[in-house]
């Protein structure tokens, strides 16, 4: 690995426990979810760099899938917490 992927897996792994910590603390319902929906977007970055170090496609199918069920449940538990019936 370079020292630029070096760099992006290190600032990564600091917004993943960022985003970790306010998911466990967060003072209000909508706090944890945007926290959650961050660590979402986290794996799916995560698995698309890892995709790219391990020269291996097969994990970016596994970050499209993973990033549109995330999506998708984040949709459904915005709704739930508005309080409409999907």
């Amino acid at each position: 690995m370079t020292s630029v992927q070096w760099i992006a897996a290190v600032l990564l792994g600091a917004a993943a426990l960022m985003a970790t910590w306010r998911l466990l603390i967060g003072p209000t319902t909508p706090d944890r979810f945007v926290a959650g929906d961050a660590l979402a977007v986290m794996t799916t970055a995560a698995l698309a760099g890892l995709a790219y170090v391990m020269d291996n496609p097969i994990y970016l199918d596994v970050a499209l899938i993973y990033g549109a069920l995330a999506f998708v449940g984040v949709v459904a538990l915005a709704r739930v917490l508005e309080g409409t019936q999907p």
